[in-house]
């Protein structure tokens, strides 16, 4: 069972006490693509990598040496609605681990001299997005579906990034790294008790609350990226119901049996009977506020048609239901993932993170669990027929002309 707290400086805090030789954290600072300043796109990854270049009296390289002395093994990433930081290390060094990161939030260095590295990272990190048809694609499918800034791209834009100056920067993080609205999941052997007395040093973090647009779409409709590709990439985005939606799980369920492993009907319709495509998957893409579902597919020019139909055709056949040995199956593969994901503190930690994000309190694993079992076939295949998924927002990207 989880323990959560908001304390006295806004941050909110939870805990998973386990038996278990570990502890992992994760960090969300509501610092994402989604509420970045006009003119500044791409201000939450030059902000993310810029941290690391020092904090308190430590440079780039001590803090890099401070935390590898400690075991911690650490990620961090800017997104498109937070920005987080994660870590896994022993129980023993709890409080300098926490010492460490309340630094960074609260002492960062921001030098000017590392400014210009970390903007070079962020444009060729933006750049190789052209030598990556399939993510290129995506990209450009979200920013047709949302009106609101949630079609941005958490890499930025180019010319952002080249007009960004230190002190605009620095100004953004005074403004968007704030613990009112931030989130902090810890997993592991640590009790409640000693986690309190760890984090002390992050009370000194302090700031207003961050600002957050509300999700807009658009009307759906098709576009094309004509490019001399060898393979042209297809996808499909529909509206569909996020994780505070109580068909949550009739909507996860009917995910499963269109593309939730190899007997999945996209694979099964689109590659193994026609062998139109190597890869194709739908997936969840939602917002908070907003879900959304999208597709993907690659295949060739001279087949990229007859896939775009196919696809179409399967998303619309859910409405006529899915059959019990589908749902059984899916139940199945939800379970599984969900067992294997939860079987590490850090994972725990991200998923308890993403939970008190979109839904304001960490569902336990049995309600999880029990949810997905007492999805029965009645309550999927309603939910199929009042939300059919169909008319879609499409893109392609390739030689795409011929494609109607």
């Amino acid at each position: 069972m989880s323990r959560v707290e908001r304390l006295p400086n806004g941050l909110l805090l939870a805990l998973e006490e386990r038996d278990y030789p570990g502890v992992a954290f994760q960090l969300l600072v509501p610092a994402g693509a989604v509420n970045e300043p006009e003119g500044l796109l791409g201000a939450s990854a030059l902000l993310e990598a810029w941290l690391w270049k020092g904090a308190g009296d430590l440079d780039a390289r001590g803090l890099a040496e401070a935390l590898d002395a400690l075991g911690v093994r650490r990620n961090s990433g800017a997104g498109l609605e937070y920005t987080a930081f994660s870590a896994a290390f022993l129980p023993e060094v709890l409080e300098e681990v926490f010492r460490l990161y309340a630094l960074l939030l609260t002492r960062p260095r921001l030098p000017e001299e590392g400014f210009e590295a970390v903007r070079s990272v962020a444009l060729q990190a933006l750049l190789s997005q052209e030598d990556q048809p399939a993510r290129k694609l995506l990209s450009e499918l979200r920013r047709h579906v949302f009106l609101s800034p949630h079609g941005r791209d958490p890499l930025g834009e180019e010319e952002s990034l080249k007009g960004a100056n230190p002190e605009a920067v620095r100004e953004d993080f005074r403004r968007r790294y704030t613990p009112k609205g931030a989130i902090l999941a810890v997993a592991g052997g640590v009790s409640w008790e000693r986690l309190l007395g760890a984090i002390e040093p992050l009370l000194a973090w302090e700031g207003e609350e961050a600002f957050y647009p509300a999700p807009e779409l658009s009307e759906p409709h098709r576009f094309h990226l004509e490019r001399p590709t060898a393979q042209v990439q297809i996808g499909l985005a529909y509206p569909d119901v996020g994780p505070e939606d109580p068909r949550f799980y009739a909507a996860r369920l009917a995910l499963e049996v269109l593309s939730g492993g190899m007997s999945s009907r996209l694979f099964t319709e689109v590659r193994e009977k026609r062998g139109l495509v190597y890869a194709v998957s739908a997936f969840p893409a939602g917002v908070k506020g907003q879900g959304l579902l999208m597709a993907y597919a690659g295949t060739t020019k001279e087949r990229a048609g007859e896939t775009l139909a196919v696809m179409l055709r399967e998303m619309e056949r859910l409405q006529e239901g899915v059959a019990e040995e589908e749902l059984a199956r899916a139940k199945v593969g939800l379970k599984t993932a969900l067992v294997l994901a939860d079987e590490s503190v850090r994972s725990r930690a991200a998923s308890m993170a993403r939970d008190l994000f979109y839904l304001g309190r960490v569902r336990p694993l049995a309600e999880i669990e029990g949810a997905i079992a007492g999805t029965s076939l009645e309550a999927v295949n309603r939910f199929l027929r009042e939300h059919p998924y169909r008319n879609p927002w499409v893109g392609l990207l390739g030689e795409v002309s011929h494609v109607s």
